[in-house]
């Protein structure tokens, strides 16, 4: 990993962040892998090899049409395009988690990401709503909500306070991010979207040095709901984790905002990214709050 040159956080959709965070997520980020030719050439083949052997589900030519001509995703996400970001859960989704559409995915962000960039305006939701079946529908407009709970701390905690009884779970209430909405998944739903969240988490995850980067916020929520859906018998999708306690420093770690990211505890981040999120919410009016609905209460 390197730095990137004159790397420019306001392309991004990190651009709303203000203060300490923004100062540490412009080190975090502003960075790209620099792959071995030997290494580049294996990725790629086993690329191939796996887009030869199942074909994407395709996807409606108005769908295309919509987010083409009445979305915008114009901004950068870590080392590559929102796009690029998009279709890597919408392909991960399709060959890791068959049993379940892979567009909401595609779509998960397009009714608000967890830093207040919109894709589209609130009152082009009736046009979205109906290009999607029921079930797509209910995950993209829930997607940004459910991550911002998990990225607060009370939902987690509330998960795994009940894990002997989530086989009562009936549904979780909560507000949608873009407009404030009361909306409603069923426990099933619930369980199937945290799979989904799981998948988008991965592109998050560090390229090498996991030890030295354990403590970011994306990935020790990774790895909670990792063991969080684990424990409750729900972890659907193929995620395959293997821990690694390696670290270094390099060239990567070079000023001071780089060396405090690579050093911040867990608990620390997990508790800055809360604080932010719960700031991100207050900023455009969407409440926080959420109900565990259970049978047996």
């Amino acid at each position: 990993m390197a730095p990137i040159p004159n790397f420019a956080l306001e392309r991004t959709i990190f651009d709303t962040l203000h203060g300490p965070a923004r100062y540490i997520m412009q080190a975090r980020i502003g960075k790209e892998a620099c792959w071995s030719e030997r290494a580049a050439q294996r990725i790629e083949h086993e690329y191939r090899t796996l887009d030869a052997q199942r074909a994407l589900p395709s996807i409606e030519p108005a769908l295309l049409d919509f987010l083409a001509r009445e979305c915008n995703f114009d901004v950068e996400h870590a080392d590559g395009s929102f796009l690029d970001h998009l279709y890597f859960g919408f392909e991960y989704a399709a060959l890791h988690y068959p049993a379940q559409s892979p567009r909401p995915l595609l779509l998960h962000s397009i009714l608000g990401t967890g830093t207040n960039t919109f894709a589209m305006p609130k009152e082009k939701i009736p046009a979205l709503r109906a290009l999607l079946d029921d079930f797509d529908w209910r995950h993209v407009e829930a997607f940004p909500s459910v991550l911002r709970l998990l990225y607060d701390l009370p939902l987690r905690r509330e998960l795994r306070a009940n894990l002997g009884r989530l086989t009562s779970l009936d549904s979780i209430r909560m507000h949608r991010v873009i407009d404030n909405a009361p909306i409603e998944l069923s426990a099933e739903d619930l369980f199937i979207q945290l799979n989904y969240q799981l998948i988008h988490f991965i592109d998050f995850l560090p390229v090498a040095n996991w030890g030295r980067y354990a403590g970011e916020s994306a990935f020790v929520l990774f790895r909670d709901l990792l063991d969080l859906l684990s424990r409750a018998n729900r972890l659907e999708a193929r995620v395959h984790y293997a821990p690694s306690g390696e670290s270094w420093f390099d060239a990567e770690f070079d000023g001071t905002a780089a060396l405090i990211s690579a050093l911040l505890p867990s608990k620390l981040s997990e508790t800055m990214g809360a604080k932010q999120v719960r700031r991100f919410s207050a900023q455009i009016g969407h409440e926080m709050h959420y109900e565990l609905r259970f049978r047996d209460s």
